[in-house]
């Protein structure tokens, strides 16, 4: 891969993904904070500059080099956590469900967004109509992974978070204790067993069935919503 197409893949992936997870955790402090728990706000967290939330490693590095090893077929990323503290919320149990679910809200937010934004491309031309198109498409598609992906019912992943919210108490304390385990089990199952499966010649890609098979539906039908389906 020469130079400048690894300049230009870097262009279009740089602007999608540092929005994508960014804005994700500075949705999760600003509900917080409208739902009693000033934590992230005190800790200027609450905001969409999206240098507040940059962590070198998971907002840059590692989804850099997954874009430019996988050429944008595999990416994972992930922003500094905004903290919050649930005993300060007013409804502790109901207002963790609302605080989780807005990170992934903001990302299909912004797939809408991104999908509808496609029919701006008609007013650009040449170079500057492709790389606005690749940075809205890659938009539109990392924040549909990340939402889908986000929503896996397994803490400490938004998802599980919500189950655990609206699960009986019974069910909820069990899934609740794996919030330490959650994330090893995850990555574990996305890419771990793959490699495993390639070894025994068994598919065991479950991030494929898991996330991106359920992201590429949701992403077809945001493009139907916005008035590109056929």
């Amino acid at each position: 891969m020469s130079l400048e197409t690894i300049a230009y893949t870097i262009s279009i992936w740089t602007l999608p993904i540092l929005l994508a997870v960014t804005l994700h955790e500075a949705a999760h402090g600003w509900v917080a904070m409208k739902l009693g728990d000033p934590t992230a706000k005190l800790m200027g967290r609450v905001t969409f500059n999206p240098l507040k939330h940059i962590d070198p490693i998971g907002t840059v590095g590692l989804p850099a080099a997954m874009v430019l090893l996988s050429g944008g077929k595999m990416i994972f990323g992930f922003a500094k956590p905004v903290p919050v503290d649930f005993r300060r919320l007013r409804q502790p149990r109901r207002d963790m469900v609302l605080v989780a679910a807005a990170g992934p809200g903001i990302n299909l937010a912004m797939a809408i967004v991104a999908a509808a934004s496609l029919h701006s491309l008609s007013f650009l031309t040449g170079d500057v109509q492709e790389w606005v198109g690749w940075n809205l498409a890659n938009a539109l598609y990392i924040n549909v992974l990340l939402a889908v992906f986000n929503m896996i019912p397994l803490p400490p992943l938004d998802g599980g978070r919500v189950a655990v919210g609206i699960l009986p108490w019974s069910l909820a304390l069990h899934l609740a204790k794996l919030e330490r385990a959650g994330i090893f089990i995850i990555l574990g199952a996305l890419f771990l067993l793959p490699i495993i499966g390639d070894k025994i010649g068994v598919d065991l890609n479950v991030g494929w069935w898991l996330v991106v098979v359920p992201a590429q539906a949701l992403q077809d039908a945001i493009l139907t919503l916005v008035g590109f389906g056929t």
